[in-house]
């Protein structure tokens, strides 16, 4: 992986981590990894393996994609984020969230019907 895609997968992981307010050291301990791996990989000095990219992924609740440069809209960056944080819920939590999605869908379209 060039470096450049390394440090833009290491910008996307300081940012999700930030956005769920952690330091490096308790993302690193939360995920069972020093903190020197989370600083190199933030810093884009190192290659994540796949069973690391999969502990920090989970632990951020975002979606793999988000982590990759590709040419998705905004809207669907949107998307995966939600998706991200849906995936990192307990399932009776899922319940819910679909469940108020559900809610406000439908909502939502009965006001907008012409």
């Amino acid at each position: 992986m060039p470096i450049d895609k390394l440090t833009y997968l290491g910008n996307r992981i300081r940012t999700a981590r930030k956005d769920c307010h952690l330091t490096q050291q308790e993302l690193a301990d939360q995920c069972g990894l020093a903190v020197k791996t989370i600083q190199d990989i933030e810093k884009g000095r190192k290659n994540a393996t796949y069973e690391t990219l999969a502990q920090i992924i989970e632990r951020l609740g975002i979606s793999a994609n988000t982590l990759f440069p590709s040419k998705i809209s905004v809207d669907n960056e949107a998307t995966q984020r939600y998706i991200g944080k849906f995936q990192a819920c307990s399932q009776e939590n899922q319940k819910i969230l679909l469940a108020t999605l559900d809610f406000l869908a439908e909502q939502l379209l009965r006001e907008y019907k012409f």
